[in-house]
Formats: structure tokens, sequence, C-alpha cells
């Protein structure tokens, strides 16, 4: 395990290779989202399911519109998401169609959230765009919330973009923005 510093994770991206990193509530693993390599790495990893999907994570609303379809939501629900970000909500969104099916799991929509923790929006604001954000643990086991357990995980393998986790104690909601209803409400 090897804590890196933001230059070291924007290389981690630009190279195509997968890092942890601390979020509002647990470590997660995060990637370049447009690397259809990368994305299968990842899944294999995390021994995740291709039909789940993977949320995006970005530092402002402009970061996702490449991967989103704008002109499907009303002012309304525009106006909702906006109203809302940055924040601790994921909303499913219909999604653009040179996105990634590893993304969206096949779905006609993507997981997308603007975070409001500090570490992330450094990320991301040095990326320039989004990055992947799903949580730093094997699928089905408990999420990784200190470096201790995503080495329980994963070994040496994955370095680890060092700070402090938020102060929220479960996963974001995930709301879907088109039938309004809520896919997890912890």
């Amino acid at each position: 395990m090897k804590n890196i510093s933001f230059l070291d994770a924007l290389n981690i991206l630009k190279k195509n290779r997968i890092f942890a990193y601390p979020t509002e509530s647990v470590f997660g693993l995060g990637c370049n989202p447009d690397n259809e390599q990368v994305l299968v790495d990842l899944l294999l990893l995390k021994k995740r399911s291709i039909n789940k999907g993977l949320i995006l994570i970005a530092s402002n609303y402009k970061q996702l519109l490449p991967y989103i379809n704008i002109n499907l939501l009303s002012q309304k629900q525009k106006k909702k998401i906006l109203s809302l970000w940055p924040g601790f909500i994921t909303f499913l969104i219909p999604c653009s169609t040179n996105i990634s099916r590893l993304i969206t799991g096949g779905s006609k929509f993507v997981a997308v959230r603007v975070t409001e923790h500090p570490v992330v929006r450094k990320i991301c604001n040095i990326f320039g765009k989004p990055i992947v954000s799903t949580s730093a643990n094997i699928s089905g086991m408990p999420a990784s919330r200190t470096t201790l357990e995503i080495l329980n995980y994963f070994g040496k393998r994955i370095p680890i973009l060092s700070g402090s986790l938020g102060s929220y104690a479960h996963s974001s909601k995930i709301f879907n923005i088109i039938t309004g209803e809520y896919i997890r409400n912890v």
C-alpha cells in the first residue's frame, strides 16, 4: 500500500489505473471513466457484476454533461438536481449515447453525483472531468472506512490518496430523477 499525492493520483488516472481515495462516508476506488480496460480491471478487482453499473463523481455539474442526456430532463428536474448539489445525493439521470455500458450496467441511466468532499473535488478539478466512484471493497463485503481495510481487501496493489472521510455513516442516497423513486435510501 502506497500513500500518494494529488499529482500521483492524476498520473494514475492518466495511465488508466485504479486508486483509492476518501469520500463523504467510505473509501472509494476510482479510475478514468473513459477507458474501457480500466473499467474491466475495476470490476474484476471488486468481483462486481457488469450489470450493476458504477457511479461517476464530479466537482461540478459541467463535468457531467458529456455523460448525461440533459435534453430528457424537465426544467423542474434540472432545478431539483442543481438545488441539491454539491451534496451527498446520487441521481440516476438518462445517459448520453457515448457512455460505456460498464458504467451504466446496460441501463439507460447513469448514476452521477457532484461531491462536496474536498479531496474528491480537488482530484476531479485537477483531472478536469469526473472519476468513477465505487466503494473500496469486494462486492458484497462492507465498504472500507480505513486504509487497513483497503489493504485487507486488495493487498498492496491499490495506491491510496490520503485524506479524511466525511461525516456520513452510510453510502449516498440514489434517486431516479425520471421516476421519482429512491433506489437506495439509507
